[in-house]
């Protein structure tokens, strides 16, 4: 399991390399850190806690992300990577309006989209690659 955890933490940083890169660099792409800087704020009200510093929610955001992709490609991806991908990028574009979010920064159009689903399922492969090399 130890070995299926380092390449799940792989997977999980390199997505948000990706993510992090172009977000910076290029315009109408997804904002993965919006939607999960958005449901901290939901929680820490629901729980009052007071967030207001943008850092301390990017961080703790980007902690989270991390962590819990982490533990989803463990799970998923050191078997079946492609599945595993897609399946975590069209949860990311259908889930938040289901649970109250808003999926603007990333199903607010066709690119968004893909490039979401793209995002995941890069991290699921690079989780199958580390691990395939690892086990």
């Amino acid at each position: 399991m130890l070995k299926k955890l380092i390449a799940g933490l792989g997977g999980a940083i390199a997505l948000n390399l990706l993510h992090e890169t172009v977000r910076k660099n290029f315009n109408d792409v997804p904002h993965i850190n919006e939607l999960g800087e958005e449901a901290l704020q939901k929680v820490a009200e629901a729980n009052d806690i007071q967030l207001s510093d943008p850092d301390t929610i990017y961080a703790a955001t980007l902690a989270g992300d991390i962590v819990s992709n982490a533990m989803y490609y463990a799970g998923t991806a050191t078997n079946h990577e492609f599945i595993s991908g897609v399946a975590a990028g069209v949860g990311a574009i259908l889930l938040p309006e289901k649970l109250g979010l808003d999926s603007t920064p990333v199903a607010e159009n066709t690119k968004k989209k893909i490039m979401t689903i793209g995002y995941y399922t890069f991290g699921a492969i690079v989780t199958k690659l580390i691990y395939d090399k690892i086990k």
